[in-house]
């Protein structure tokens, strides 16, 4: 018959769980700072001391990471590049302590960094760099479209500034939800989207960009006249086709009217409108050769029904950006006699107009440079 355990032995088992618990406490109680001294340690902005040694090494930034003369960095963040290369460059370049816990934070975080380039100010922590590129608080850069460019020059400047490739951008001028959602009865969005500075980000949609501008268009035209909402697509259409025409006519501000005004009365007879720029457009932007320095003969007489010395009424279609000069002058032009014009000035670029042939004749001979 087994004796009864003590009272002593039957506190044994406790006191070693007793024993245990305590050491886990005191374990935990250890570790707790220590993993709070590495997560500091790793996280802390790298000092402005670390990183002069990197720049006394001569160590090359990483393609991607470039310095400013303020001290900030530029980080570009590749389109398909993985967060642990981002973080493994960010190391080589200095700004942050360590690529491993760079992709512990992106492990434990969901959230994704996205493409762009940004502007990280130094020092930063390893997790505000992580919360900008996953905000995507991009950069973004100032690029000017002048008046009176053509798509496929703006799709030039667009691509050099690095918002879109040239392909992309007139591919979604032409998409066919686009010109459906503001109403134009052309092929493209040649002569909607309006001539301004804006500011997008790197490597932006096309469509995003030819939306914002084709906005911006709308807007400046509701400024121009209220009105326009009640016109039709063509009413719109063969105001923003003229108002292009006299954007690369008019070289003083005061004569855009004037010579809306001529071309207006033309239209009114039946006559042709002629306009150089027209041709000018043909040989550029269709037949893809060099701006012609003269206009001859030969010129004027190519067969497109954007040659408006053969072809009666307005080209198929917008031949520029017109500016806000240029679309206030073909909704208001100025009403006059004049059925003819051209250049008097060419340093001022002042023109002379004229009722007759015989007067437009006896004013001199035809000056190229796309002016009547």
């Amino acid at each position: 018959m087994r004796s009864p355990l003590s009272r002593k032995e039957k506190r044994k088992p406790f006191s070693r769980l007793l024993v245990l618990i305590t050491s886990l406490i005191a374990f935990t109680l250890f570790l707790v700072p220590v993993f709070i001294g590495i997560f500091m340690y790793y996280n802390a902005p790298v000092l402005p001391r670390q990183e002069s040694v990197i720049s006394e090494l001569r160590i090359p930034h990483p393609e991607g990471i470039t310095k400013e003369e303020d001290g900030a960095y530029f980080v570009e963040v590749r389109r398909g590049e993985s967060a642990q290369s981002v973080g493994r460059r960010l190391e080589q370049a200095g700004l942050i302590k360590s690529s491993f816990f760079w992709n512990l934070i992106c492990r434990f975080n969901k959230e994704h960094i996205k493409t762009g380039t940004y502007r990280i100010e130094i020092p930063a922590s390893q997790i505000s760099i992580y919360r900008i590129l996953v905000l995507g608080r991009q950069i973004l850069y100032r690029v000017t479209i002048p008046e009176g460019v053509t798509l496929k020059k703006t799709a030039a400047i667009l691509e050099e500034a690095g918002i879109c490739s040239s392909q992309d951008f007139l591919a979604a001028a032409k998409d066919p939800v686009i010109l459906a959602r503001y109403g134009i009865p052309n092929a493209t969005m040649e002569g909607y989207l309006f001539p301004d500075t804006y500011l997008f980000p790197s490597e932006y949609p096309a469509n995003r960009v030819i939306i914002s501008m084709a906005d911006n268009f709308f807007a400046k035209i509701r400024q121009i006249d209220p009105s326009f909402a009640a016109m039709s697509n063509k009413e719109l259409n063969d105001k923003v086709i003229l108002a292009s025409i006299v954007e690369r006519e008019y070289r003083i501000e005061s004569e855009a009217p004037l010579m809306a005004g001529v071309f207006y009365n033309r239209l009114n007879i039946g006559m042709a409108i002629q306009s150089c720029a027209t041709v000018e457009y043909i040989i550029t932007e269709i037949q893809d050769k060099p701006h012609p320095s003269v206009l001859y003969n030969r010129d004027l007489e190519i067969r497109s029904p954007y040659n408006t010395y053969l072809v009666p009424g307005l080209p198929p279609g917008p031949i520029s950006a017109p500016g806000a000069v240029a679309l206030k002058a073909a909704f208001f032009p100025e009403k006059t006699g004049f059925f003819y014009f051209r250049l008097e000035d060419p340093k001022s670029g002042k023109h002379y107009f004229s009722a007759t042939l015989d007067e437009h004749i006896k004013a001199g001979q035809l000056v190229p440079k796309g002016r009547l």
